[in-house]
């Protein structure tokens, strides 16, 4: 019994001297906090487990922390608490926010630099890190959820209506036509609905217009901006929506996404809804749907000019260790490489975040195989973005969504007049911008 326990001993100490590294340490903890549930929390899930499994010196904990406000929430208090996650997920209309909370974050650019890890900020797609740089082009937080709305159609409804499912509505005269031929044949209740309203049809319809949202480039040229969605293109679309609804031609379903169900479940045959609601729609949908561009008002001057992301990012947060950094980097590495980057667009309907993720899904035959599914990088790409369409860059424009919605809702049922909701609702927006900008002057 000694002579074996000796020999064990013996063993063990060998081994610690042969390789101490691999025997003692353990792998560098990163803790990720993300706003992903459902399908898409275990789709992060399994980007976090494949890194892990990729090498051996870093842990990617992805953690589910709520909605893009809940996860925000809880990452600026967790850094006031002195215990931030390495990595935390934003949502795009955040990006102010973050830029403002002095010494909470730490620069993507800075991260990539120090870590000695290759890094080139050309190979993403312009479009996208355009809303996350400086202005001199310098990255402040990793992509990678970026999505962009469409168009999506119910073939099957189209056919009965007499309509060519092939040739979607391109523009919005076109979109009342087709919407009232569908109800007209019994095929639906409505002829469409949206979700993220403020985002697809004031954000996305001023890009898609070249009408700025704002002034100071949206926002990009300073906090002192204002807001300017009260113009003659913001009105004319909000009175036909309000009107349309007389008719059946358009139905309002609800904030954020509430209304997927309206279309998921055949109570519509049109939807604009984020590029990235197409998983979603591929599991609920029991009918062949498409997907086309947004529509536009023909009688704008060039239009239409291209769109602008949703969906949010990756910022890393202050306080950690120059080795966790050089984790940070090297899962930022991971997970922008065009195979990773190939599967989470194809599953999800979010833009892959590099020309080479794109060219891998195109030499994959994805959109081949998936007709459609191309049309939000089509649309991003349509234009070289202008300073009304790359993006815009609010310092609290969280909270002026949630103005543009209730002044929305009240111009739907019929309280206030459509300039009236959007004089009002620019007048709010504008309170929350000086409030913001001397908060953080």
């Amino acid at each position: 019994m000694f002579v074996l326990k000796k020999w064990r001993i013996v063993m063990a100490v060998a081994a610690v001297a042969i390789c101490p590294a691999l025997v003692c340490a353990e792998p560098v903890s990163i803790n990720w906090w993300h706003a992903h549930g459902g399908r898409l929390g275990e789709k992060v899930n399994a980007i976090a487990d494949g890194f892990n499994k990729s090498q051996s010196a870093y842990k990617v904990a992805a953690t589910y922390k709520g909605n893009y406000s809940d996860t925000m929430t809880a990452g600026i208090a967790a850094f006031r608490a002195k215990n931030p996650p390495h990595i935390l997920q934003v949502f795009e209309v955040g990006t102010a926010t973050m830029m403002a909370a002095k010494g909470a974050i730490k620069p993507v650019y800075e991260v990539m630099k120090e870590s000695g890890l290759p890094f080139d900020p050309k190979t993403f797609l312009p479009t996208v890190t355009g809303y996350y740089t400086t202005s001199d082009g310098r990255m402040l937080s990793m992509p990678f959820n970026s999505s962009t709305p469409v168009l999506y159609l119910n073939k099957e409804m189209f056919k009965k209506a007499g309509l060519d499912p092939e040739k979607p509505p391109k523009t919005w005269p076109e979109v009342e036509t087709a919407a009232k031929k569908l109800v007209q044949s019994g095929a639906c209740k409505a002829g469409f609905s949206t979700a993220w309203i403020g985002w697809i049809h004031i954000e996305n319809l001023s890009a898609w217009h070249n009408t700025p949202i704002g002034t100071k480039s949206n926002g990009f040229g300073g906090l002192d901006a204002e807001y300017t969605f009260n113009l003659p293109l913001h009105i004319k679309h909000v009175e036909h929506l309000a009107n349309w609804q007389k008719e059946n031609v358009f139905v309002y379903g609800g904030r954020a996404n509430l209304g997927n169900a309206k279309f998921s479940t055949g109570e519509v045959g049109m939807y604009t809804e984020s590029s990235a609601g197409y998983a979603g729609f591929k599991g609920t949908c029991k009918f062949d749907f498409g997907v086309s561009m947004l529509p536009y008002w023909p009688d704008v001057k060039g239009a239409p000019q291209n769109t602008i992301i949703g969906g949010a990012c990756l910022w890393v947060m202050a306080g950690h260790s120059k080795e966790d950094y050089k984790g940070v980097a090297t899962f930022f590495n991971y997970i922008s490489s065009a195979e990773v980057q190939a599967d989470w667009h194809q599953f999800t309907g979010y833009l892959p975040i590099t020309m080479a993720a794109y060219d891998l899904t195109k030499k994959q035959g994805f959109y081949e195989k998936n007709p459609g599914t191309e049309t939000s990088l089509k649309q991003m790409t349509l234009n070289a973005p202008t300073e009304n369409s790359k993006g815009l860059r609010f310092g609290g424009h969280a909270q002026v969504r949630d103005v543009i919605d209730g002044e929305l809702e009240a111009i739907f049922a019929g309280k206030k007049t459509a300039k009236q909701g959007l004089d009002d609702a620019v007048a709010e927006g504008n309170k929350i911008l000086r409030k913001f900008e001397e908060t953080n002057k």
